[in-house]
């Protein structure tokens, strides 16, 4: 299986985002918190036991699916930001461990690209992605619509979160006094759902995204993966430092996105994936050895508030199971 994460060399599709030029900061879509603490968890985390995998693939599986060429587009979901080992762009946190990974050896594809970044977001698939560790500039990620070609038979995409700025919410939300305002109430005042708006303005700007890959793979199979099951109904103060009622705002508004998301698949030609459901029993409020997902303080090998190993390996079993009606 060819693994490779070159980048194409094809023209990137025209962006049908106009603007005077890119904004430098991106509120809420650094995955941690500066370079340092970046150093500090890779090395922490470099030589730390990988997670049991989940069930191998069957023969079947694999041979259904053999001679794919695979590319893998999406945000940091997609990419696995600190479980080992990394590849590509530091920045990008990206990692041989994540779900397009492991779903590539699932299925022995001929060809994977996999060009997922942590903190793209919809613009990055059709304009270079600025990169930096700690505000220290890291150089920057081609678009990631060049990796497609006419020969591409099938695409993964994984991106809204940060459209939506979701992870930066979730982390404004977070607190250890029982007797804190719920941050509900500041998203919320006057009546108006802020993040609702947020997320709800994603949909056109995926719109777009599936459009431009249908023309640029038009041969290509597309499957839009959500977002998981981040923390169970009610919460589970103080475990997770963020309220119950605050947990279950954050965790409607991950799902208001997936049903964004699979409204988008429907309508564009694309397949929604749906990772939330199978999820259950898996959120962060679980154990760890049986968490998807890490919470405010990861107990294993990623970011926080991100896939660990075994949730990238589920994600990849469960699209697998889809691809090949497993």
């Amino acid at each position: 299986m060819n693994s490779s994460n070159r980048t194409g060399k094809c023209r990137s599709a025209r962006s049908p985002y106009a603007s005077a030029g890119r904004r430098s900061a991106r509120a809420g879509r650094s995955y941690v918190a500066g370079g340092a603490a970046l150093a500090a968890l890779a090395l922490t985390f470099a030589t730390a036991p990988a997670p049991a995998s989940a069930a191998p693939p069957s023969a079947s599986t694999a041979t259904a699916t053999a001679g794919e060429a695979y590319v893998a587009l999406g945000d940091s979901m997609a990419s696995g930001p600190l479980i080992p080992l990394p590849t590509g762009p530091l920045a990008c946190g990206r990692s041989t461990n994540n779900y397009p990974h492991e779903l590539a050896g699932r299925l022995d594809v001929a060809a994977l690209r996999d060009v997922t970044c942590s903190g793209a977001d919809t613009k990055d698939m059709f304009e270079p992605q600025k990169l930096s560790l700690g505000g220290i500039p890291m150089g920057e990620a081609p678009p990631q619509l060049n990796a497609l070609s006419a020969g591409t038979t099938l695409v993964t995409l994984t991106i809204g979160g940060n459209d939506a700025g979701l992870v930066g919410i979730a982390q404004s939300c977070m607190t250890v006094d029982p007797n804190a305002t719920p941050c509900k109430e500041k998203y919320t005042e006057g009546g108006v759902d802020q993040v609702a708006q947020r997320v709800d303005a994603v949909a056109p700007k995926v719109a777009a995204v599936l459009d431009a890959i249908r023309a640029k793979a038009p041969k290509a199979r597309i499957l839009v993966a959500g977002y998981g099951l981040y923390i169970k109904p009610g919460g589970c103060f103080p475990y997770q430092p963020v309220l119950n009622v605050d947990a279950d705002y954050l965790q409607a508004n991950v799902n208001r996105l997936n049903g964004v998301l699979a409204a988008q698949s429907a309508a564009h030609g694309a397949e929604y994936i749906d990772l939330a459901g199978p999820s259950k029993g898996h959120d962060a409020c679980q154990a760890p050895s049986a968490k998807w997902v890490e919470g405010y303080v990861p107990t294993a090998p990623a970011a926080p508030l991100h896939p660990n190993q075994a949730g990238e390996e589920n994600y990849a079993r469960i699209i697998a199971a889809h691809l090949t009606g497993g």
